[in-house]
């Protein structure tokens, strides 16, 4: 989803694929096939030849050697964002005693010590301090309800404590947040220190995955949209992270009754939180974070309609998306189709939905009807509502 932007803005990308038919194979014209964890095939995409460096080497998810990319910096080739920076993103423990240092205000948490007998007694205290019910994660590679569980007994992830002494990852412990909702704050920095920040939104996650993102969030008090947007500067700032950044947060009541926010996850890259921004911002978070990692100067990030809403394409029964789409075309012309080219298959994201329009209600509806009938199904019921308390089951609970 650079492809676009860098094409206006003339400027060349080269991207390591892990296979030839991979999405971004399929619209960027030059793709190296290799994994993100291969030294080889890292040094040989920033430098194929003499003639052709790359300027900057940025990325579209964390799990890339951290010592790699420090020995890429010293030798001359900028990324972005930085490992220092991107360890954060990789490593929850690490994240939360940042943010921590920083003020930050993020549930309470522990990490939980590696020995099973000394890690199962401190979880039992920890349920013992938030009341019975507490989340526990794994400090790496969990995403979309992976490595995480919500428990009230250690005996819950006694498979996960056996896994840390075979060389598993650290595991952490957070308190289950009674939240209202979710939001998430998007933010750019560059190099020279410039911060833009798009609208606040509010996602709706389905069986722990975003289903829909409404932009901006409904109802959000003026104070708290400066805050949420406040805490996201202050992490980007904080980390040096230069590029995108997602801070996903959790509205809860604070000690006095009104609405504030906790933070719970970070992603430094373009973030599915942020895919409304194609259609409904003056400038994308794809075309905002090629400014940023080449240090041009940040675009605009105001709204360009009173609401837009993007609504995930979740799997499908369709043999292909677009034999849809003429009856999403016709039936929802205003709708912005933006399908991956990933193969089908359950609970996949494959694809979304940008709709905009001043009636949130409507534009609610018609995003979430285009999006299931390329998932196949008929015209999906009515949305659920909005600002519903609501406390995180297992599978809503988000690494």
């Amino acid at each position: 989803m650079m492809a676009p932007a860098a094409g206006e803005l003339g400027i060349r990308l080269r991207v390591l694929v892990e296979d030839p038919a991979s999405s971004a194979a399929q619209v960027v014209t030059d793709t190296p096939v290799g994994e993100a964890w291969d030294e080889a095939a890292i040094r040989s995409l920033i430098a194929p030849d003499a003639d052709s460096p790359a300027s900057v080497l940025t990325f579209e998810h964390e799990h890339v050697p951290n010592a790699l990319l420090t020995d890429l910096i010293e030798h001359g080739t900028p990324v972005r964002p930085g490992p220092h920076a991107l360890v954060q993103a990789q490593d929850k423990i690490v994240m939360r005693q940042r943010l921590t240092e920083l003020g930050v205000p993020c549930p309470r948490w522990a990490p939980l010590p590696s020995s099973p007998e000394e890690g199962r007694a401190a979880l039992a205290d920890f349920l013992r301090t938030v009341g019975g019910t507490a989340v526990v994660k794994t400090s790496r590679g969990g995403y979309d309800g992976k490595g995480v569980r919500v428990l009230s007994s250690p005996d819950d992830v006694a498979d996960w404590f056996a896994q840390v002494v075979e060389g598993g990852p650290q595991l952490l412990v957070e308190e289950k947040v009674p939240f209202t909702r979710e939001l998430a704050a998007l933010v750019a920095r560059r190099p020279s220190g410039e911060v833009r920040a798009w609208p606040v939104v509010e996602s709706v996650q389905r069986d722990g995955v975003c289903s829909e993102v409404i932009a901006p969030a409904p109802g959000l008090p003026a104070e708290l949209d400066a805050r949420a947007r406040e805490i996201a500067t202050t992490v980007a700032e904080g980390l040096d992270v230069t590029g995108v950044l997602a801070v996903e947060m959790f509205e809860v009541a604070g000690p006095d009754g009104a609405p504030t926010v906790l933070v719970n996850e970070l992603a430094m890259r373009p973030h599915n939180s942020g895919h409304w921004t194609i259609d409904g911002a003056v400038t994308s978070q794809f075309e905002q974070h090629l400014r940023a990692v080449l240090d041009l100067p940040l675009g605009a990030t105001e709204a360009t309609a009173t609401w837009t809403v993007m609504a995930n394409v979740l799997g499908s029964t369709l043999t292909e998306l677009t034999d849809a789409l003429p009856d999403v075309l016709a039936a929802y012309p205003e709708a912005r189709v933006n399908l991956y080219g990933k193969g089908i298959r359950p609970g996949r994201k494959l694809g979304h939905v940008n709709v905009s329009g001043d009636d949130l209600d409507e534009v609610r509806r018609r995003a979430i009807a285009a999006a299931a009938l390329l998932q196949g199904e008929g015209p999906r019921a009515e949305p659920v509502a909005l600002r519903q308390a609501q406390e995180p089951t297992e599978e809503e609970a988000k690494a």
